[in-house]
Parts: C-alpha cells; structure tokens; sequence
C-alpha cells in the first residue's frame, strides 16, 4: 500500500509498504479522509520526535474497519464507517482514570509514535480500540467532517474551558483552519460578536465567506480597530488561534477588564519564552488559560454536533489530494493557502 512517511526534517516521501497486519484487540481500517495539522508540519520541518526512522504521519482520520482481531466485537463490524481519535493514555493513571487520557504522561498518539492515517490502511492499537478512540459514523456525516473531528475537538475542548456567556465579544487572533472553528462554535453559542485578526487577507475574505457576520480585522492596527468595534471596552474573550510568540501579550491588551485569554496555540520550543505585563493580569483581573488536545467525550460530542448540522465545517476544506501528492499538499499548508487541506482517498 502507498504511505506518507517522515524519514527526517523536510524528508518527506510516498512509500510502498506492507498493509499492516492487526492482532488480538485491533482493528484495521481503510482510509477515506486525512487532513494535515498544524502538528504535521512542524513534524515535517523539524523531524519526528519519537526519533524513528521513517513515520506515517496523520492523525486527523476517517474510513471503514477493513478487518477486526480477535476479541473485537460489538458495536464494531466489517464495513463499519468510523472515525479515530488518536490519543491513547495508560489506562490507570489520574488522569486517565478522570477521563482526560489526552493528559496521560506516558501518551501515545497515532501519527506521532504510531504509525498514522495519512495512508491507505491504518492499523488501529488495541489500547485506541479499548479506551473507545473508534466511534462510528451517522449516516449521512461525510468522511471530510468526520476527519475533522480531532481538530474540532480540540478546539471544543477550550470552548468548554472558556464557559462562554452569550452575547459576548469574541475575539480570535489567527484565520485558519482552526480559527475558523473557533469563530464557528462561539457564534453557534450566541456570542453577541465574533472578530477575526489576521494579516492573510486571503483566509480573512474566506472567513466572511463562511459567515457574513463575523467582523474581520487585517493589518496591525488591531488595537484600534477592535476598540472602535468595543466602544474602547476590549474583548470578553481572546483566543490566540496563531503560533506566534507576540499574540500572547497582544492577547492581554485586547482583553476586556474581567476577560478570558485563551493561549490555543502552541509556541516553536526555541521560541516559547514571552514576556507579559503581569499588571494587565492583575488590574483587569483578566484570567490566562490554556489547552491541549482533547478527551474522548468531546471528540464524541463534536461528533454529534457535526451529525446534527448544528455545526457545518465542510467548506473549511480548500484543497484535497491523493498520496502520491503529499509534497504539494504539505508545501500548501506550509505557506498558509487556504484553508484546510490533506487526502481524500
């Protein structure tokens, strides 16, 4: 079968290899849809830090079970359209037993130190079946939206951390793919305004493409511009949706007196140290928070809330590209066209 493997920092290739065989507990699955993350890329310029020699990458997956090993059952059979979350836990750490295996210290991701979906077969680990990584499709739920998922999920899972109130300013720094989400979800849950800021003028007019209310800000002058839209009262809530060390303290700025930042996305490691004026922190009693990954009941729950229509993300899909294109798809993302691309198969 055909595999996009990582051998090393911007070594990328399509591999013919062997389809994987599954054991006792596991499950193989024929891939429909992989998208790339943000995760992928920097794995890609930066090499695999699990330190093997060659990886399948993806980890944001959608297909049908192929073949079950023994001792998988119900509510799983062959033909079986599913999705996958790919972060497994130990099982019996606290964290793990409070439901947060994402949170686990000794975690094991598909696509990172497993072998991932960004080609035709996925072999799904016994742990990822047991602690229930696999959920099945609704009909009608296309294998695009059901692979974005993951992404969604994470981004879910700081909606939560958030407890938004409706009718509040929103402001989200970063128009991708996952800024997008953001926008969508706090403007499902009645957020009064939903402010975009980004400097690609490209992404900005495909997020008011998406939804004509979403207010839009480009340039530098973010400051004035969200002060203009605020009456000079800042936001409720900023999410830093961009891995740019400068958007943190920006965020505090930006942030209304009793408002919420949320650091979403992560820093490069030789540029996470930032400087931030703490007084912002302490005389606008603003409160920093921040998340990683998702649990499963989110993932589950953004499942549904993509089968009920309650949250459309099909158009956040620009670009789509068999294997044998992965370099173009992953140069793609790289340079920030778009929005979300990966492979549909």
């Amino acid at each position: 079968m055909k595999a996009v493997r990582l051998h090393g920092k911007e070594d990328l290739r399509v591999d013919q290899v062997d389809v994987p065989h599954i054991g006792a507990g596991e499950m193989l699955v024929r891939v429909k849809a992989a998208f790339i993350c943000g995760t992928d890329t920097r794995m890609y310029l930066h090499g695999n830090p699990s330190g093997v020699d060659a990886r399948t990458l993806g980890h944001e997956v959608s297909g049908v079970i192929e073949a079950l090993g023994a001792g998988v059952g119900e509510p799983y059979s062959i033909g079986s359209r599913v999705a996958i979350a790919p972060n497994m836990g130990c099982g019996v750490c606290n964290a793990c037993v409070s439901g947060n295996t994402q949170m686990c210290a000794a975690l094991t991701a598909i696509g990172i130190h497993v072998d991932g979906g960004f080609a035709e077969h996925l072999r799904v680990p016994a742990a990822a079946v047991a602690q229930g990584n696999v959920a099945l499709l609704a009909d009608g739920v296309s294998y695009e939206q059901a692979a974005l998922a993951e992404p969604f999920s994470c981004v879910f899972n700081a909606f939560e951390r958030l407890s938004p109130r409706p009718g509040g300013t929103v402001l989200v720094i970063g128009a991708g793919p996952i800024g997008l989400m953001h926008a969508k979800l706090h403007r499902a849950a009645g957020a009064g305004k939903v402010i975009i800021h980004d400097l690609n003028e490209e992404r900005l007019a495909a997020c008011r493409e998406e939804d004509s209310s979403f207010i839009t800000i480009g340039g530098r002058s973010v400051k004035e511009e969200l002060n203009g839209h605020t009456a000079g009262a800042g936001a409720d809530i900023v999410i830093t949706a961009a891995g740019v060390p400068a958007v943190q303290p920006l965020a505090l700025e930006l942030a209304a007196i009793d408002g919420k930042v949320m650091f979403f996305g992560g820093l490069p490691k030789d540029r996470e140290q930032v400087t931030l004026n703490t007084n912002i922190v302490h005389y606008r009693q603003v409160t920093i928070m921040g998340t990683s990954r998702q649990n499963l009941r989110q993932y589950r729950t953004c499942l549904s809330l993509i089968s009920s229509g309650r949250v459309d993300l099909s158009r956040i899909v620009t670009a789509t590209y068999p294997l044998d294109e992965a370099q173009a798809a992953f140069e793609r993302v790289r340079a920030g066209i778009g929005l979300k691309s990966g492979f549909v198969l």
